[in-house]
Protein backbone atom coordinates (compact mmCIF):
# COMPACT_ATOMS: atom_id res chain seq x y z
CA UNK A 1 0.00 0.00 0.00
CA UNK A 2 1.34 3.43 -0.95
CA UNK A 3 2.29 5.70 1.93
CA UNK A 4 0.84 9.21 1.91
CA UNK A 5 2.99 12.23 2.73
CA UNK A 6 1.34 12.90 6.11
CA UNK A 7 2.01 9.33 7.26
CA UNK A 8 5.64 9.51 6.14
CA UNK A 9 6.13 12.76 8.03
CA UNK A 10 4.60 11.34 11.22
CA UNK A 11 6.83 8.27 11.06
CA UNK A 12 9.88 10.32 10.05
CA UNK A 13 10.33 7.80 7.18
CA UNK A 14 10.95 4.92 9.58
CA UNK A 15 9.06 1.72 10.38
CA UNK A 16 6.94 2.66 13.40
CA UNK A 17 7.52 -0.76 14.95
CA UNK A 18 11.23 -1.54 14.43
CA UNK A 19 12.70 1.72 13.15
CA UNK A 20 13.93 0.38 9.81
CA UNK A 21 14.21 2.80 6.89
CA UNK A 22 14.07 0.10 4.18
CA UNK A 23 11.08 -1.16 2.14
CA UNK A 24 8.40 0.86 3.94
CA UNK A 25 4.69 0.28 3.41
CA UNK A 26 1.46 1.55 4.90
CA UNK A 27 -0.45 -0.99 7.01
CA UNK A 28 -4.07 -0.67 8.13
CA UNK A 29 -4.60 -1.82 11.71
CA UNK A 30 -7.86 -3.81 11.87
CA UNK A 31 -10.68 -3.22 12.31
CA UNK A 32 -10.66 -0.45 9.78
CA UNK A 33 -13.46 1.62 11.33
CA UNK A 34 -10.97 3.66 13.38
CA UNK A 35 -9.63 6.97 12.13
CA UNK A 36 -5.84 7.16 11.85
CA UNK A 37 -5.63 3.37 11.64
CA UNK A 38 -2.60 3.34 9.33
CA UNK A 39 0.98 2.85 10.43
CA UNK A 40 4.26 2.65 8.53
CA UNK A 41 5.92 -0.78 8.64
CA UNK A 42 8.90 -2.32 6.90
CA UNK A 43 8.66 -5.44 4.77
CA UNK A 44 10.15 -7.61 7.56
CA UNK A 45 7.57 -6.49 10.12
CA UNK A 46 4.73 -6.83 7.61
CA UNK A 47 5.64 -10.40 6.66
CA UNK A 48 5.78 -11.43 10.32
CA UNK A 49 2.51 -9.66 11.16
CA UNK A 50 0.77 -11.49 8.31
CA UNK A 51 2.32 -14.92 9.10
CA UNK A 52 2.41 -15.23 12.91
CA UNK A 53 3.92 -18.74 12.75
CA UNK A 54 7.08 -17.26 11.23
CA UNK A 55 7.64 -14.62 13.93
CA UNK A 56 11.27 -14.06 14.91
CA UNK A 57 11.11 -13.18 18.61
CA UNK A 58 14.47 -11.40 18.53
CA UNK A 59 13.26 -9.03 15.79
CA UNK A 60 10.37 -7.97 18.02
CA UNK A 61 12.57 -6.84 20.91
CA UNK A 62 12.09 -3.45 19.23
CA UNK A 63 8.59 -3.35 20.75
CA UNK A 64 10.29 -2.29 23.98
CA UNK A 65 10.58 1.15 22.34
CA UNK A 66 7.65 1.31 19.93
CA UNK A 67 5.04 0.38 22.55
CA UNK A 68 5.57 3.87 24.02
CA UNK A 69 4.51 5.58 20.78
CA UNK A 70 1.92 8.32 21.09
CA UNK A 71 0.12 6.92 18.02
CA UNK A 72 -2.79 4.68 19.13
CA UNK A 73 -2.50 2.41 16.05
CA UNK A 74 1.16 1.71 16.88
CA UNK A 75 0.23 0.98 20.51
CA UNK A 76 -2.47 -1.45 19.32
CA UNK A 77 -0.03 -3.33 17.06
CA UNK A 78 2.59 -3.47 19.83
CA UNK A 79 0.00 -4.90 22.24
CA UNK A 80 -1.16 -7.52 19.71
CA UNK A 81 2.38 -8.56 18.79
CA UNK A 82 3.40 -8.83 22.43
CA UNK A 83 0.41 -11.09 23.06
CA UNK A 84 1.43 -13.31 20.13
CA UNK A 85 4.96 -13.56 21.49
CA UNK A 86 3.68 -14.25 24.98
CA UNK A 87 1.61 -17.20 23.73
CA UNK A 88 4.79 -18.55 22.11
CA UNK A 89 6.46 -18.58 25.51
CA UNK A 90 8.51 -15.38 25.30
CA UNK A 91 8.60 -14.33 28.97
CA UNK A 92 10.01 -10.89 28.16
CA UNK A 93 6.84 -10.16 26.15
CA UNK A 94 4.71 -10.63 29.27
CA UNK A 95 7.02 -8.30 31.16
CA UNK A 96 6.44 -5.60 28.53
CA UNK A 97 2.69 -6.21 28.53
CA UNK A 98 2.70 -5.70 32.30
CA UNK A 99 4.27 -2.25 31.76
CA UNK A 100 2.12 -1.22 28.78
CA UNK A 101 -0.86 1.00 29.56
CA UNK A 102 -3.60 1.61 27.02
CA UNK A 103 -6.58 3.88 27.62
CA UNK A 104 -9.98 2.15 27.52
CA UNK A 105 -10.72 3.05 23.90
CA UNK A 106 -7.31 1.89 22.64
CA UNK A 107 -7.52 -1.30 24.73
CA UNK A 108 -10.92 -2.10 23.19
CA UNK A 109 -9.42 -1.54 19.72
CA UNK A 110 -6.49 -3.83 20.53
CA UNK A 111 -8.85 -6.59 21.67
CA UNK A 112 -11.34 -6.11 18.80
CA UNK A 113 -9.82 -8.84 16.61
CA UNK A 114 -9.69 -11.40 19.42
CA UNK A 115 -5.91 -11.04 19.72
CA UNK A 116 -4.73 -11.71 23.25
CA UNK A 117 -7.60 -14.10 24.06
CA UNK A 118 -5.76 -16.66 26.19
CA UNK A 119 -8.69 -19.06 26.65
CA UNK A 120 -8.07 -21.01 23.43
CA UNK A 121 -4.27 -21.05 23.61
CA UNK A 122 -2.62 -24.43 24.21
CA UNK A 123 0.54 -23.98 26.29
CA UNK A 124 2.96 -26.86 26.77
CA UNK A 125 4.95 -26.84 30.03
CA UNK A 126 7.65 -29.18 31.30
CA UNK A 127 7.75 -30.78 34.76
CA UNK A 128 9.09 -27.54 36.26
CA UNK A 129 6.50 -25.30 34.59
CA UNK A 130 8.84 -23.92 31.91
CA UNK A 131 7.03 -23.18 28.65
CA UNK A 132 8.05 -25.48 25.78
CA UNK A 133 8.24 -24.45 22.14
CA UNK A 134 8.73 -26.30 18.87
CA UNK A 135 12.43 -27.00 18.39
CA UNK A 136 13.35 -27.00 22.09
CA UNK A 137 15.52 -29.68 23.63
CA UNK A 138 14.39 -31.60 26.70
CA UNK A 139 15.76 -34.33 28.93
CA UNK A 140 13.73 -37.24 30.30
CA UNK A 141 13.37 -37.21 34.10
CA UNK A 142 12.09 -40.79 34.34
CA UNK A 143 12.64 -44.12 32.58
CA UNK A 144 9.79 -44.47 30.07
CA UNK A 145 8.71 -47.74 28.48
CA UNK A 146 7.97 -47.02 24.82
CA UNK A 147 4.75 -48.77 23.83
CA UNK A 148 5.20 -50.50 20.48
CA UNK A 149 8.86 -49.55 20.38
CA UNK A 150 10.25 -52.49 22.29
CA UNK A 151 12.64 -50.42 24.41
CA UNK A 152 12.80 -48.20 27.46
CA UNK A 153 13.87 -44.58 27.08
CA UNK A 154 16.25 -44.01 29.97
CA UNK A 155 16.18 -41.13 32.42
CA UNK A 156 18.64 -38.44 31.33
CA UNK A 157 18.10 -39.06 27.61
CA UNK A 158 18.17 -35.80 25.67
CA UNK A 159 15.42 -35.29 23.11
CA UNK A 160 16.31 -32.56 20.63
CA UNK A 161 14.07 -30.51 18.32
CA UNK A 162 10.78 -31.53 19.89
CA UNK A 163 7.41 -30.93 18.24
CA UNK A 164 4.38 -29.79 20.20
CA UNK A 165 1.12 -31.69 19.80
CA UNK A 166 -1.18 -28.83 18.81
CA UNK A 167 -4.38 -29.92 20.55
CA UNK A 168 -2.93 -31.50 23.71
CA UNK A 169 -0.76 -29.49 26.14
CA UNK A 170 0.41 -32.68 27.87
CA UNK A 171 1.99 -34.26 24.77
CA UNK A 172 5.13 -33.55 22.79
CA UNK A 173 6.83 -35.58 20.08
CA UNK A 174 10.50 -36.30 19.66
CA UNK A 175 13.06 -38.84 18.41
CA UNK A 176 14.49 -41.35 20.86
CA UNK A 177 16.74 -44.13 19.56
CA UNK A 178 15.75 -43.22 16.01
CA UNK A 179 12.01 -43.55 16.61
CA UNK A 180 9.49 -40.70 16.71
CA UNK A 181 7.55 -41.07 19.96
CA UNK A 182 4.94 -39.17 21.96
CA UNK A 183 6.13 -38.09 25.41
CA UNK A 184 4.14 -36.70 28.31
CA UNK A 185 5.35 -33.23 29.25
CA UNK A 186 5.32 -34.12 32.97
CA UNK A 187 8.25 -36.48 32.32
CA UNK A 188 10.58 -33.95 30.67
CA UNK A 189 12.69 -30.99 31.72
CA UNK A 190 13.68 -28.22 29.28
CA UNK A 191 17.43 -27.84 28.73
Amino acid sequence: MKIDKKLLERSQSHCELCGSEQNLKAYKVAPEDHSDNEIVVCETCLSQIETPDMMDANHWRCLNDSMWSEVPAVQVMAWRLLHRLNTKGEVWAQDLLDMLYLDDETQAWAEATGEGNMEDVVVHKDSNGAVLQNGDSVVLIKDLKVAGGGFTAKRGTAVRRISLVADNPEHIEGRVEGQQIVILTKYVKKI
